[in-house]
């Protein structure tokens, strides 16, 4: 069996903390709860110089049957116990290419930075279900280490686990790992265009294609022809999809 301990690079090995990156995180969980509070998402924080989480916050969803102080004492344990092998081993493998790429960025750009991916977890019923992460840095060594990251879990979209990507806040390029090269392939982000943009929020408020039609005085084949650019767009094949992905990806 793999170690977790596989998921910690080197390259980001903490040693010691500074009196300057100490100060950085008081009472600031206080408001990571109240996040969770919030949203249906799972939301951890990942210390990367204990090598543990801080907190877990609680939805059965994403816990394997566990509680969220049993998994906050498993810390990275609980992917080597309830991620599939194929898919743990992936894990490894992004976080060494993760690391990789942000060694690169200048110290000032990192926490603008989110790194997304997919894989499967088992369920408490013992089935796979398929999850996203999205993990972005909230506090740097003065060296330019990531001493703290959030990672806000969700259901994912996709058909199969993989789908790596990082983008950059307010930058319209995105970067995908390819597994065959271990390469970073830059690429533009997908734009939608106003009348798509239009459409996915009046479904997102539950009108249907024909109130749509009405509510842009279009007809509803126009409407039609509009979503289905939208799922090549996004190489998706229904609007929930086409919903989930651009509010992922922020396209909204």
């Amino acid at each position: 069996m793999m170690d977790y301990k596989l998921l910690f690079s080197q390259k980001n090995l903490i040693e010691s903390l500074s009196e300057k990156d100490l100060v950085q995180d008081k009472s600031y969980l206080e408001v990571i709860k109240a996040f969770s509070r919030l949203t249906y998402q799972s939301i951890y924080v990942i210390d990367y110089e204990k090598r543990a989480f801080e907190y877990v916050s609680e939805n059965p969803l994403f816990l394997s049957g566990l509680t969220p102080k049993e998994v906050l004492n498993l810390g990275y344990e609980f992917y080597q116990k309830y991620v599939p092998e194929e898919d743990f081993k992936m894990l490894i493998d992004i976080n060494n290419a993760g690391f990789d790429f942000y060694e690169k960025i200048p110290i000032e750009e990192k926490k603008d930075y989110i790194i997304s991916y997919d894989f499967h977890l088992k369920s408490a019923s013992k089935k796979t279900i398929l999850i996203n992460h999205k993990l972005t840095p909230v506090f740097l060594t003065e060296s330019g280490k990531i001493w703290k990251a959030v990672c806000v879990v969700s259901l994912s979209t996709n058909p199969s686990s993989g789908n790596v990507m990082i983008g950059k806040q307010n930058s319209h390029s995105v970067w995908d790992l390819n597994f065959l090269s271990n390469q970073w392939i830059k690429r533009h982000k997908t734009n939608l265009s106003e009348r798509e943009i239009e459409i996915l929020g009046l479904y997102s408020r539950g009108l249907s294609i024909s109130e749509i039609a009405e509510t842009l005085f279009v007809s509803v084949d126009t409407v039609k022809f509009h979503r289905r650019k939208l799922f090549d767009k996004l190489n998706v094949n229904s609007i929930n999809e086409a919903l989930a992905t651009a509010v992922g990806n922020k396209l909204l």
